[in-house]
């Protein structure tokens, strides 16, 4: 009973100090408030001056993640291609001749990409190197080494910041100029890759592999954001028909294609090669592909009309690589007798306008300046070559 009786005490204690308690915060906040009575204007005004902010800050982080997903959309389908009312003089490539030769490989120059900004030739090897090179001069800008096997594929971006390679290591790697290594490494592929095209936005990257897939990987996720299936063989050429978001393709299976990136099905298929097709490109103002074939062989497909116009014969030996120059009247096909000739494309019928003759060895690439002054080579004799 004592001990009963004690606990009831301790907890009326309890409350009585617990209610004291009270009544003297009651105190204490009614003096506050007679105290504090004219900042309250004040404190209202810096709270909602805090909202205010606080709202401004939650819409810009919303617009700048509707920035950050819509780079990982495709742009939209009815952008205007810049060059499309535009006309160039075609390069008088049957005035040209060998300026200079540069041995800067220990293997084949596989593939020739030229900056889109600046006088740099890239040059990809099958000594499993890249290197950058000043035009003219050819004094040595950059070397790269990092791949496992040769280098087949060269792609810079649009602003000429990043570079791609593609490589028999069954890679694609992106290398930073700046950063002066490579950031990204995509290995999704399960064989060689042959080629690689950066989108004309520089946000999406295309490759092409033995694997007999075309993958489009997004660089801002560093992920694959889709892979293209439909050829039965590998598939050795891969380029965007300019400032759209349709791709091409050219493949062992002898065909070429043409894909549709934002759904990733293909849109049409172009036949009439009778062997392997290596290499496919557009034309400046996206009208017509040229693609060239192993037995020599040169076609010329409108894709507006989804016809073929024009075919030419460099044979028998290979056709490694085609080229058009600004103008889209120009084209040079790299061949395996050694010589990259040219021919004019105007009038829709192709006339022969001489040969860039100097390799020792089969030509494996060439490509035009973009600001239509001179051609580079590249090929087996591990040399590229300077025409102007």
């Amino acid at each position: 009973e004592k001990m009963l009786m004690r606990l009831e005490r301790d907890r009326i204690n309890s409350k009585l100090e617990g209610l004291e308690k009270r009544l003297e915060g009651q105190k204490t906040a009614g003096n506050r408030a007679q105290g504090k009575l004219g900042d309250s204007t004040e404190i209202s005004g810096s709270v909602d001056a805090k909202g205010a902010a606080a709202k401004k800050s939650t819409l810009k982080e919303r617009k700048t993640a509707k920035a950050d997903a819509s780079k990982h959309n495709l742009p939209a389908a009815d952008r205007e291609n810049p060059y499309a009312k535009l006309d160039f003089e075609p390069l008088p490539v049957n005035s040209m001749s060998l300026q200079k030769t540069f041995k800067g490989h220990l293997m084949s120059v596989s593939d020739i990409a030229i900056h889109p900004k600046k006088p740099v030739v890239a040059t990809a090897s099958d000594d499993t190197t890249w290197k950058l090179w000043s035009i003219p001069n050819g004094d040595l800008i950059m070397a790269g080494e990092g791949h496992k096997d040769w280098v087949a594929g060269l792609s810079f971006h649009p602003q000429g910041t990043q570079f791609a390679t593609a490589s028999g290591d069954s890679t694609v790697k992106l290398w930073d100029f700046q950063a002066a290594r490579c950031t990204l490494t995509f290995t999704e592929h399960t064989q060689a890759v042959w080629g690689v095209a950066f989108h004309d936005t520089g946000d999406f990257l295309a490759s092409c592999s033995l694997d007999h897939s075309t993958r489009l990987w997004d660089i801002a996720t560093a992920k694959c954001k889709s892979t293209l299936r439909g050829h039965v063989d590998s598939v050795n050429s891969v380029c965007w028909q300019p400032f759209t978001n349709n791709l091409c393709t050219g493949s062992s299976d002898k065909t070429v294609s043409l894909w549709d990136a934002r759904t990733g099905l293909c849109a049409q298929t172009f036949y009439g090669h009778f062997n392997s097709c290596n290499s496919v490109v557009f034309d400046l103002k996206g009208t017509f592909v040229a693609s060239c074939d192993a037995d020599g062989i040169v076609k010329l497909w409108d894709v507006r009309m989804v016809t073929e116009f024009g075919s030419i014969d460099v044979g028998p030996h290979s056709a490694n690589k085609v080229s058009l120059d600004r103008s889209g009247k120009v084209l040079a096909v790299a061949c395996d007798d050694s010589a990259v000739k040219c021919f004019s494309l105007k009038g829709g019928t192709p006339k022969e306008l001489g040969q860039l003759s100097g390799h020792e060895d089969s030509a494996l690439s060439v490509a035009f300046d973009p600001y239509g002054s001179y051609v580079v080579s590249g090929g087996a004799d591990m040399t590229f070559r300077y025409w102007a």
